[in-house]
């Protein structure tokens, strides 16, 4: 039974399922960003079938907000970002021949993301960007996830993951008139759960992420991608016993970004499942709205 835990685990979800379109783009330094959003995402949950559960259904409901600063560093357009996550969940499905189901609430664990441009991208102050044509840009990015979420070990789902995880990028953005490519590779890294349901311990391997983005740029601040994802990886083991959970999952979608007025603009993205092995097969879709402003 405890091999299901890493497909059930809702803190799981953002962090492999993500389709981010123009993270990579430049910035001028000394601007700040507010985020404020939502999320639903809903769907199955594919699990070992030897396992006695079956069909189980998840729900995850998310409001978020968020704070960006770019800056400086060593000459490059640089940025960090902190977002913090409140969710709900509802789970349900049969344990041999009983319908169960449960319910989560509360703080899921705190992200956060420096980003660094390393070609293509200095560091520009708002009138000199202004005027500047930018050209394919290379960067790098470190996002930590805080153990910070809801957490308890007599529980065998939660919505915080009680372990700290990290994960380096390198992302490439590439304009083409008022098209654009995009694209990162990068990988998770899970610190150990020494309190993991009832005091296991459980391990995780690396989860490696490949994302793809094509747009176009109607008008500043207005623009439409494509987007998809691979995932491969993230096999657990909780004391020492191997679970079959190795992730093997791609995931496509659309974001649409419009400017509403001077430093105000609304993103609406929808996502789903291309292929899963193990996890959730979820559909979703993400409103949020930005406060942009920049340094006196």
């Amino acid at each position: 039974m405890l091999g299901i835990a890493g497909a059930l685990a809702f803190s799981a979800v953002a962090s492999a399922q993500e389709l981010e379109p123009r993270a990579y783009s430049a910035s001028p330094v000394g601007a700040n960003f507010v985020l404020l959003g939502g999320s639903w995402s809903g769907g199955e949950v594919l699990v070992d079938e030897s396992l006695p559960v079956s069909d189980i259904e998840s729900r995850i409901d998310s409001l978020f907000a968020g704070y960006s600063r770019t800056f400086g560093f060593a000459g490059r357009a640089s940025s960090l970002a902190a977002t913090v996550p409140w969710t709900w969940g509802a789970m349900s499905g049969n344990v041999g021949e009983t319908r169960r189901s449960i319910e989560r609430v509360g703080l899921a664990d705190v992200r956060l993301r420096w980003a660094v441009n390393l070609l293509g991208g200095p560091a520009l102050s708002p009138a000199e960007f202004a005027k500047w044509k930018q050209p394919t840009t290379l960067g790098a990015s470190l996002t930590v996830v805080a153990p910070t979420g809801e957490y308890d070990p007599a529980r065998l789902v939660n919505i915080g993951s009680n372990r700290w995880s990290l994960k380096p990028e390198l992302g490439v953005s590439i304009p083409l008139g008022k098209w654009f490519l995009e694209g990162s590779v990068g990988v998770w890294l899970f610190a150990d759960n020494d309190d993991f349901f009832g005091g296991k311990r459980r391990e995780q391997d690396p989860l490696a992420l490949l994302q793809l983005h094509g747009g176009y740029q109607f008008r500043p601040g207005f623009w439409l991608a494509a987007d998809a994802n691979y995932y491969r990886g993230g096999s657990s083991t909780i004391d020492g016993v191997e679970s079959d959970d190795l992730q093997a999952n791609s995931r496509y979608g659309l974001t649409l970004s419009v400017r509403l007025s001077p430093g105000l603009s609304a993103k609406l993205a929808a996502a789903t499942g291309l292929t899963t092995r193990v996890g959730g097969e979820y559909d979703m879709v993400l409103l949020a709205v930005q406060y942009l402003w920049f340094d006196r």
